[in-house]
């Protein structure tokens, strides 16, 4: 609550979703069209750069170091950071599943992809605090990478070659299983990439994690 650039992460994308699902009408606009979008775009933002801030600032006052040295595990470390997160994450997500008019079925679907492509957000903001020195550097490490997941799956709609490029990542996957929550199916290169995006991230974290704190 002290920290607004942090809080509006959490507010902006779920008031942005209740405006323009209730505000614009476009004809032949395809349903739950801004829910969707902004969906994608907060998954790629809000738990990132929230985890991502509150690490480096532990790590620059030092409150990580001496946590470390009381054997606290990089997986308990990491748990206990993302687990609130997570949660604040998915109060958001309730906010635009219902005000994009998600019932029963889909409403369930798209919490389910939510909280996948937020458990991936965390473990890799969680790896940009770690490497970063202070929060000035976990902010220029974030914006760009926060800028790429949130923005191809928006992209990747107005164009085929950045479509082909953006299925290797989890937030185009995420998104594409949004267009049709009501049967949805998740194929194998589905599985595949968001899979494989949350091994890289998770071994990323570990190695960073180990690197700083333990080789140290």
């Amino acid at each position: 609550m002290k920290n607004k650039t942090i809080l509006i992460q959490f507010v902006m994308f779920p008031f942005m979703t209740l405006i323009m699902e209730n505000a614009i009408e476009i004809q032949n606009m395809p349903e739950h069209f801004f829910a969707n979008l902004f969906a994608v775009m907060y998954v790629g933002m809000a738990p990132l750069t929230s985890i991502a801030a509150v690490i480096a600032e532990e790590k620059e006052k030092n409150t990580l170091r001496v946590l470390q040295l009381s054997n606290v595990k990089a997986l308990e470390y990491l748990l206990g950071n993302a687990i609130y997160i997570f949660l604040m994450c998915m109060a958001g997500s309730v906010v635009i599943g219902l005000a994009g008019g998600y019932q029963n079925k889909e409403l369930f679907a798209f919490f389910a992809v939510m909280a996948i492509g937020h458990m991936i957000s965390i473990l890799l903001g969680a790896t940009i605090g770690v490497i970063s020195k202070n929060q000035m550097g976990a902010t220029s490490l974030t914006v760009p990478v926060m800028m790429v997941f949130s923005f191809l799956p928006m992209l990747s709609m107005f164009n085929d070659t950045i479509a082909k490029v953006a299925k290797v990542v989890y937030s185009q996957q995420l998104h594409l299983l949004m267009q049709n929550l009501a049967q949805i199916t998740v194929s194998s290169e589905c599985v595949s990439v968001l899979a494989g995006n949350a091994a890289a991230v998770i071994a990323l974290f570990m190695i960073a994690y180990r690197k700083v704190f333990v080789l140290s």
